[in-house]
């Protein structure tokens, strides 16, 4: 029982001392996306709401989620985002991060999207 007692006492600083990240997010209502259409050249932002269809040139855009870092952290955009083309094929539907652009953006031959940041 001591052992239990002298173990305790000697976690229990090192718990309260160590820095633990909380991995709080602020929840958005609108995300922010840039989109390149390739085959007309053409780089645009597009403002899609959460959990509203937005249509651009020949994709439907579905944003589930958008959220923001805590902002005592480095500050980065998360959104899952389903895209669909206009004859609803499902061409993306994933997590896109705003600070690892490269990581997860829909790249189809027609289309990129990237996410910008929630509003």
């Amino acid at each position: 029982m001591r052992l239990i007692k002298k173990l305790c006492l000697f976690i229990t600083p090192l718990f309260l001392l160590s820095n633990f990240s909380a991995f709080a997010y602020i929840e958005k209502d609108t995300a922010i996306l840039r989109v390149m259409n390739k085959a007309a050249g053409k780089t645009q932002i597009v403002s899609s709401a959460v959990n509203k269809t937005t249509q651009y040139d020949g994709l439907n855009i579905i944003v589930r989620n958008c959220k923001q870092s805590d902002p005592f952290d480095a500050e980065n955009y998360f959104a899952f985002v389903e895209i669909y083309t206009k004859s609803d094929e499902r061409i993306f539907s994933g997590w896109m991060n705003h600070n690892e652009p490269g990581q997860n953006p829909l790249q189809d031959d027609t289309y990129d999207v990237w996410l910008e940041k929630c509003e």
